[in-house]
């Protein structure tokens, strides 16, 4: 296989796991040929090498951007932005992790929070199946966070040794 198929197919691949993910293809996509450039592109570039219009290169990069995936340069002399991924997958992860915890946690347990102070009659048996569900979920979702907070402190090293032992 040449370069320019293997290219292709990363992209294509990294799209897919990204849409199966919860991220928009295009956004994994552009994610994708960042990641595999070894230098900052432009949008037109971006633009002409995914075949996408300037407006869907455009909030895909500032969509990359508030993740903290990409970061914009500028190169001196020149009026164009260049958009740059970072190359380390061990702070892609931990980056992607973040966001997640972010956007898609941290509202789960404010509500779960908020839930476990519903109030009603122990001896319903619907109040207390709620109650239990609720504290249940509420448990999980704590022990996910936990787990999450101590990838996002750790050193790579340090956390996959820590994962590996347990697996054991």
């Amino acid at each position: 296989m040449k370069l320019a198929e293997g290219k292709e197919k990363f992209i294509e691949a990294w799209g897919k796991l990204g849409s199966e993910w919860g991220i928009n293809r295009t956004m994994a996509q552009v994610h994708a040929l960042l990641l595999i450039s070894p230098e900052a592109l432009t949008t037109e570039e971006i633009m002409a090498e995914l075949s996408i219009s300037r407006g869907n290169a455009n909030m895909t990069v500032r969509d990359l951007m508030d993740w903290g995936l990409v970061e914009k340069q500028h190169k001196t002399g020149e009026r164009k932005e260049y958009f740059y991924a970072e190359k380390d997958t061990w702070v892609i992860a931990r980056q992607v992790a973040k966001e997640r915890k972010k956007r898609e946690l941290d509202p789960v347990l404010k509500i779960l929070n908020q839930l476990s102070e519903v109030t009603g009659d122990v001896k319903d048996p619907a109040y207390k199946t709620f109650k239990t569900s609720v504290a249940n979920i509420n448990k999980l979702a704590n022990n996910v966070n936990k787990t999450l907070e101590t990838m996002l402190k750790a050193e790579e090293n340090w956390f996959f040794g820590t994962v590996m032992k347990i697996l054991k």
